[in-house]
């Protein structure tokens, strides 16, 4: 199979990762709920994890939450920061993540356009509309549909200018772009750990820079007595059963990383991205590419139903992913609503020869 649909979920994992799932299956137990081996075990690998991701993240080990994917994460920062009514000014690229949510509360949004590859157009459209009536503002790093790179450096500088508390979508860019809890001084930043951190399913990181509500409640290990969640972190938000394996799996991918140079990944996906868009727009495809972006790459034949495609493609063993990659916001902001458009994405590891063979059963196709 030509697999091309890291952007959902990385299907190849470095070996360690299963491993790592495996062995915390067999030894481990739950932390902080007793004294004996296999629950300190469990404590030891949930820390460890916690520690690594605090050392890449660019804050303390305390501030890492872990969650069951980037939504959660994203629910809880965005339910703690807005309320009904409260303006909110989001990028025109976010997921249904962001969207729902302050659908769901009732906020009021002012949503962020501008060409989907210009860096400084959409600093611009964020300065305009970041003003004292904004509660806060939610950006995506990197838009999952486009792969598109928004300038959040520079976003979060006028955020801390302007007091407005930010909360970041890092779902494609962890692990392939520096992300920086401290540097950015965002309210939260979440991440699923399945994609670029190479973890499994059912894992993601939510990092705060304020102490937020919890989004469920429960047991914690810590302070029993009390009816009250803890008001310490990372306890508040991390109620009830830790998926331990899990997290293993995602500690033994970040471990992975911390072995590899982000920039040759990052200088490697695009290599990739750039071959296959070339070669799709020489086979008549519309393309959308641009300087800066990452491992993600939407196209479309004219004529052709992309999800249609996508089942063509699929036949040949080839995953892509087509539609409206649950951002519809994103689809609008391109010009490509409502038909969607056929996604690539790669990962740390794809083989190189992963764009020529999906450029040859794309010829195949005779779209």
């Amino acid at each position: 199979m030509i697999y091309l649909d890291n952007a959902a979920t990385t299907f190849r994992k470095p070996p360690e990762v299963g491993r790592a799932v495996q062995w915390a299956m067999q030894f481990c137990t739950s932390p902080g709920r007793g004294g004996y081996a296999a629950a300190q075990r469990a404590e030891e690998t949930v820390y460890r994890t916690r520690a690594l991701a605090a050392e890449r993240f660019d804050c303390a080990p305390e501030q890492v939450c872990f969650t069951a994917c980037a939504t959660e994460g994203l629910n809880a920062a965005i339910r703690f920061l807005v309320g009904a009514g409260d303006r909110v000014v989001l990028s025109g690229l976010e997921h249904n993540a962001v969207t729902r949510t302050l659908h769901a509360i009732g906020a009021n949004t002012q949503v962020v356009t501008a060409p989907l590859f210009s860096g400084e157009a959409w600093l611009d459209a964020f300065s305009q509309a970041l003003t004292p009536r904004t509660a806060a503002a939610v950006c995506t790093q990197v838009s999952n549909v486009f792969g598109a790179v928004l300038p959040i450096d520079g976003i979060a500088r006028l955020c801390a200018e302007r007091e407005i508390p930010l909360i970041v979508d890092a779902s494609q860019s962890a692990g392939i772009l520096p992300v920086t809890l401290k540097k950015w001084n965002a309210a939260f930043v979440a991440m699923p750990g399945h994609k670029g951190l190479l973890g499994p399913q059912g894992t993601g990181l939510l990092l705060c820079g304020v102490v937020p509500d919890p989004l469920r409640f429960g047991g914690t290990g810590s302070q029993s007595m009390e009816q009250e969640m803890p008001g310490f972190l990372p306890d508040r938000m991390e109620a009830g059963t830790l998926n331990v394996p899990g997290i293993a799996g995602l500690g033994a991918g970040l471990r992975y990383l911390r072995k590899q140079d982000e920039s040759r990944i990052l200088r490697r996906e695009r290599d990739m991205i750039r071959r296959m868009a070339a070669g799709l727009s020489g086979l008549g495809a519309e393309v959308y590419t641009g300087p800066n972006q990452v491992g993600v790459l939407s196209f479309r034949f004219p004529g052709t139903d992309p999800v249609e495609a996508a089942e063509r493609y699929a036949s040949l063993g080839v995953a892509v992913r087509a539609g409206l990659h649950c951002a519809p916001l994103a689809h609008r902001t391109a010009g490509t609503f409502p038909e969607g458009t056929i996604r690539l994405s790669v990962s740390p590891l794809t083989e190189d020869t992963v764009p020529a063979g999906f450029l040859r059963q794309t010829a195949a196709l005779n779209f």
